[in-house]
């Protein structure tokens, strides 16, 4: 469980970061379950139905496939996650997403500024991301970045620009240089939907696995159909 200082830390600057807080047999789970979707042929864009943000070898997206994989289901389910969100959500923790994220190495592409919320496309309650790192996370291979921001006085979503090359949604184009989170495998960095981040480039040579799962303290509700925007699974 987050302890209380920990969550009030989390309103005021925007983000947490839990060095090596997954134990080996997690580890394991979501590192084999990465290597399975691999293999696989890609599907960048789930048939239409989700943004294309991948660019081939340098970024990949292997979305939505927890319940493919027994174990990663009962990981991403199960009381871990559970106890890690939901003191930050202040309600019933359920799952709205969840993808692993892998660059190439050498040549793995960086991903701009932004809020996880200004991909919804709708007003919504902020949710909390918990990214994982796979892998050792080096200043060379890719870490992530956020830019602290207290979640009690800005709470609102950023404009963001579509930058048709990249192929992602930039909210922030200016010079905050952001707090790398340069970690060991195993680590966790909790942060709301609101707040700003990215990643670098992977230069080293070897490719850099995260996992990303999402929770909302509610279903999030697509107002064009009615039904929820990805999954609504109460933990």
């Amino acid at each position: 469980m987050l302890s209380d200082s920990q969550v009030e830390l989390f309103h005021q600057q925007g983000f947490l970061v839990l060095p090596s807080a997954l134990s080996h047999g997690e580890q394991l789970v979501l590192a084999n379950t990465c290597d399975q979707l691999l293999a696989e042929p890609p599907d960048d864009d789930l048939g239409g139905k989700a943004h294309d943000i991948g660019r081939g070898q340098d970024r990949r997206f292997l979305r939505h496939r927890h319940a493919d994989f027994p174990a990663l289901e009962a990981f991403v389910l199960g009381q871990r996650m559970k106890a890690l969100v939901g003191p930050l959500l202040g309600g019933i923790a359920h799952l709205f997403n969840e993808q692993f994220v892998v660059k190439g190495p050498k040549t793995g592409a960086a991903f701009g500024w932004h809020q996880d919320s200004g991909y919804v496309g709708f007003d919504h309650p902020p949710y909390v991301s918990a990214w994982m790192a796979i892998d050792d996370i080096t200043p060379e291979n890719g870490p992530l970045s956020v830019l602290p921001r207290n979640l009690r006085t800005q709470c609102g979503i950023e404009p963001h620009v579509w930058d048709e090359q990249a192929k992602e949604y930039v909210g922030y184009s200016g010079d905050e240089p952001g707090v790398g989170a340069v970690v060991p495998r195993g680590s966790v960095v909790l942060f709301s939907s609101l707040t700003l981040h990215r990643s670098s480039p992977n230069t080293s040579a070897a490719p850099r696995r995260a996992y990303l799962a999402q929770y909302s303290n509610g279903p999030v509700i697509d107002p064009a159909t009615g039904q929820p925007k990805r999954f609504a699974t109460r933990l």
